[in-house]
């Protein structure tokens, strides 16, 4: 009998670790990812195109870049196929924690934000929600040129491959149905499209609760014509100046034993570096290049390949502000599934719960924390970099309950408000200095103060109290918990909640959803092509003037697999199969 049980536990144990295993590297398989090295295995090429980044955009370049042409793709960090922080949902704020994939900086606003490190890059750890650009940001890419039916035919590549249905939680309901009551509708149902009102959008998560990041596209790609390398870090693009305009020819990287490698173009006239490192990435490493605004180069000695005033200019973040609403009962833990859009310019949305081990529940979850200690007693010498440290390390023993809720979050979409990203120095390891001035301009923080009266509105909401089984919050507790759960790095001033102005500018945190830096029109045109250079794009959210709709992650991915169709169809005509 006792080996009969004993053979019912390995048995067990067997199932447990294969459907362990199979969760957690997905699609991953050796012989389907061929191409997938690391950057010290590196030998040379011959390449049509180099992808500086394999984030979003540079996943979907490479992927359909490499049906018609030998493809070189850079990414600074490893796999998310067999990282459980990546790959699973119920760890989620353990991935923003990760090192390995997350690299943190902090804006000199003093809000925390994240800058993605792994291949995948911002769909290997964000939450997952799914929904397409708003028309008018269509409209924008239309009157640029942009064939309305290749962006459609885009959205639907990625969606057949990554998007599914989200499981619709009790929390996210109880949202959609005090969203509605709070005026926010119609109700939408579940679609992709950008509408006013509530809908219900897509994930990239699973029915299993696992993870589809842009990595998995590459899985349709050419695997004899691409070669994508993990760890490489690339220092420099390479440009041929002895022509009338300077020509990206290729690039410096570094592999992870820091050994350094130089990559280039072959010998085609339209062969390209195409640059897709982010919207800090990305104009750092412009700057660090050559090609920037002269004085700052000349400061730190960088030889001037072209000087351009707006490079690191216009960047911007949308505003998040959130709320926190005790439960009385079980959290489910639940992602965004639900989006409120109002005509007002201020998006809702929800997240209830947190992971569901005991290692991720004494941990800082991004910026949208329970921590009771407040980074403004935190010296202000130390506040950059190290300065989270401390607290992250003095609030490991919170109290469970501190966990039991939700949180309702209110981002102001389309910020009047810019700053600026500066070099530090010439290493592209260290971040650069990023300013996005939150809620200067007026209508920002007006917009902000409408939000957040929204989501008191519908924390108030009977679908909510009777979800929570809490009684109904007053306004002012509800902003004294969400002062308490969101941690930035920005002192705190006196009665901040009897002045919802006041509660904004001391709460304000970061949703992921920066942009700029290398704007359309400034730094790049309507192609993505670098102005004033020859060989080189850039395609990411560095070139966006603002956020397309409550979520960028679609749209960022769309324009990869846009631009490289733009590129087949220039190159081959016909032949491209377009």
């Amino acid at each position: 009998m006792a080996s009969i049980g004993a053979l019912k536990l390995c048995v067990l144990l067997v199932v447990c670790l294969l459907k362990y295993v199979g969760l957690s590297e997905g699609r991953y398989a050796k012989e389907e990812y061929s191409f997938i090295k690391s950057a010290s295995s590196w030998g040379k090429g011959d390449y049509d195109y180099i992808i500086v980044g394999g984030g979003a955009a540079g996943c979907a370049l490479a992927a359909t870049l490499s049906e018609k042409y030998n493809v070189l793709l850079l990414e600074r960090g490893g796999v998310p196929f067999n990282n459980p922080n990546v790959t699973f949902k119920s760890n989620f704020h353990i991935g923003l924690l990760d090192k390995t994939v997350c690299h943190n900086f902090i804006s000199t606003d003093g809000v925390i934000n994240g800058r993605a490190k792994i291949l995948g890059g911002g769909t290997s750890i964000n939450a997952g929600f799914y929904t397409r650009a708003n028309p008018e940001f269509i409209r924008k890419l239309e009157s640029r040129g942009w064939d309305t039916k290749l962006m459609n035919e885009s959205y639907l590549w990625i969606e057949k491959q990554l998007v599914h249905w989200p499981k619709f939680s009790g929390w996210q309901r109880a949202v959609k149905d005090a969203l509605l009551d709070a005026g926010v509708s119609p109700f939408n149902g579940f679609t992709y499209e950008h509408l006013y009102g509530t809908k219900v959008g897509g994930t990239t998560y699973d029915s299993s609760g696992r993870r589809h990041s842009a990595a998995e596209l590459l899985a349709s790609a050419n695997p004899s014509k691409l070669t994508v390398l993990t760890h490489a870090t690339v220092q420099k693009i390479v440009f041929d100046t002895t022509g009338k305009a300077p020509k990206a020819k290729g690039v410096i990287f570094k592999d992870e034993n820091g050994k350094q490698h130089e990559a280039f173009l072959g010998t085609y006239s339209q062969s390209e570096v195409i640059v897709s490192s982010g919207a800090i990435g990305s104009p750092q490493l412009l700057m660090i290049s050559g090609i920037g605004p002269k004085s700052d180069l000349q400061k730190l000695n960088i030889p001037v390949v072209l000087d351009n005033q707006f490079v690191g200019k216009g960047m911007a973040d949308s505003p998040m502000n959130t709320i926190l609403i005790p439960f009385k009962r079980p959290v489910e833990q639940s992602l965004i599934e639900v989006a409120g859009i109002t005509k007002f310019g201020v998006y809702i949305e929800a997240t209830s719960g947190y992971g569901q081990t005991r290692d991720s529940i004494h941990y800082r979850h991004g910026t949208s924390s329970a921590e009771e200690e407040q980074p403004s007693t935190t010296p202000p010498k130390q506040r950059p970099g190290e300065g989270v440290e401390p607290i992250v390390n003095s609030n490991k023993d919170v109290p469970y309950e501190e966990f039991m809720g939700g949180f309702i979050l209110s981002k102001v979409a389309y910020p009047m408000s810019t700053g600026e990203l500066r070099l530090v120095n010439t290493n592209v390891e260290d971040n650069p200095t990023v300013t996005f001035n939150y809620l200067r301009h007026p209508d920002d923080l007006k917009r902000c103060v409408d939000g957040v009266r929204l989501v008191i509105k519908v924390g108030q909401s009977e679908h909510i109290t009777n979800y929570t089984s809490s009684e109904r919050q007053n306004a002012d507790k509800m902003l004294e918990l969400g002062l308490k759960a969101n941690i930035n790095f920005i002192p705190k001033q006196p009665n901040n909640t009897k002045s919802l102005e006041q509660y904004c500018r001391d709460s304000v945190t970061t949703i992921w959803h920066y942009y700029g830096g290398c704007r359309v029109e400034q730094v790049v045109n309507s192609e993505h092509k670098v102005l004033g250079v020859d060989g080189l794009r850039i395609v990411d959210g560095s070139t966006f003037t603002e956020s397309p709709g409550t979520n960028p992650q679609a749209t960022v991915m769309m324009m990869g697999r846009y631009t490289a169709l733009k590129i087949l169809q220039n190159r081959l005509g016909n032949k491209a199969g377009i």
